[in-house]
């Protein structure tokens, strides 16, 4: 029925194993604009995700919504990412481990808005010791797209059952695709949605919800039986 019995992980990049908060963050605040906490920047959608909230709102529209205004800003984030970004603690030793792991096939789907996002990722990566080469796919996709095609494009060329698939991510959407696509889905609630958005909501069950980096390599480890 299945040409393969290894296991597959798909990983998302901003939100669950690239503290993009604090890159975002950087970024704005060398073009005078502030973010805002975590806290109310988990509560935002879309626009304000990445203006800042209300407070602070009137202040960027002025700087961000001019071209050039938006091409500098976008400029100062890729550097940013890809000198100064960090993994969340314990998330390039994972990575480590599901790559070095036979029988592990590990891909990454991403909206990740930096310029050249595979040359970003990749420079970031490499800071941390990872090879982004190793991956078995990386696909970047458009803020508005949804992952599940990506998810079942990836398990049905590998030829896996979906019982043997994962996806990780940190939004009500990522754990939307990991259904729809028959994986078992590895939420996180410390990214861009926090837990009580992710649990009331949009009815995710806490049982798949990671509130902490540390906690979602436990789990996975735990899941694919690596070292814990």
């Amino acid at each position: 029925m299945y040409r393969s019995h290894d296991r597959l992980i798909i990983i998302d990049a901003d939100g669950t194993v690239i503290d993009a908060f604090s890159a975002i963050g950087t970024a704005f605040a060398r073009h005078g604009m502030d973010l805002g906490d975590l806290d109310r920047f988990q509560k935002r959608r879309n626009l304000f995700k990445y203006l800042g909230g209300l407070k602070e709102f009137p202040r960027n529209l002025t700087k961000h919504f001019g071209k050039l205004g938006r091409k500098d800003l976008l400029a100062t984030l890729t550097d940013v990412y890809r000198e100064e970004a960090h993994l969340y603690p314990g998330m390039a030793a994972l990575i480590r481990d599901l790559l070095a792991t036979p029988g592990i096939r590990v891909g990454m789907v991403t909206r990740n808005v930096t310029h050249e996002p595979e040359i970003t990722l990749a420079r970031l990566f490499t800071r941390h010791g990872l090879e982004i080469g190793r991956l078995d796919f990386l696909h970047h996709i458009p803020l508005r797209e949804e992952k599940t095609p990506y998810f079942r494009a990836a398990r049905e060329r590998l030829g896996i059952n979906p019982a043997r698939t994962y996806a990780c991510g940190d939004e009500h959407k990522d754990f939307t695709a990991a259904i729809a696509s028959g994986m078992h889905p590895f939420i996180v609630a410390y990214g861009f949605e926090n837990f009580a958005r992710l649990t009331r909501k949009f009815a995710i069950p806490e049982e798949v919800i990671s509130q902490s980096p540390m906690e979602l390599s436990a789990r996975v480890r735990h899941g694919l039986n690596l070292a814990l």
